[in-house]
């Protein structure tokens, strides 16, 4: 496809815009794109979805001196450059951002611990253990405000549970 604008280089953008209801359909090419000042993504002034989410969720991105002073010990990179790329650079920038990222992670996913599906053909011991957890933080719950009959109740539950999984 051709820029719309200049119809001589490939259009390697594409915009959607809604306005009042009224959606336009640009395909232009990098060049004249800059010329209109749209945001183009992958720049330095453009569109990231770091920047999308920490806009929307209110996250407060740390100043530059501390950004700096966060590097993953494993490949050196600084939480700075993680939030201008948008990605990290191995496994263990999970463990050495979790400071930033355990509070972003709550809010858009309600939890920290990435939990997935399980089968439901092979999944019966592993359902029921996740069940035996959280019966477990319910009692404790229980402990905790002095409601120990409901505790009981729930021990109780946990010792059905675990004697199904031995049937298994």
């Amino acid at each position: 496809m051709v820029c719309q604008e200049c119809g001589k280089r490939p259009a390697t953008l594409h915009f959607t815009k809604i306005v009042n209801g009224d959606k336009n359909e640009f395909h232009i090419c990098e060049n004249c794109a800059r010329e209109k000042g749209e945001m183009i993504p992958g720049t330095s002034n453009g569109f990231s979805i770091h920047n999308l989410l920490s806009g929307l969720l209110d996250f407060e991105p740390l100043s530059a001196a501390k950004s700096q002073a966060i590097r993953c010990d494993n490949c050196g990179l600084t939480y700075s450059q993680f939030s201008k790329l948008g990605r990290f650079g191995c496994g263990a920038c999970y463990q050495n951002f979790s400071e930033k990222l355990d509070p972003l992670f709550k809010r858009v996913h309600g939890n920290i611990v990435h939990v997935g599906k399980v089968p439901k053909r092979s999944g019966g011991i592993i359902q029921c253990k996740r069940e035996i957890d959280l019966l477990k933080k319910d009692m404790m719950t229980c402990i905790e405000g002095e409601e120990f009959e409901q505790a009981a109740k729930i021990r109780d539950q946990i010792r059905e549970i675990e004697k199904k999984i031995a049937g298994m």
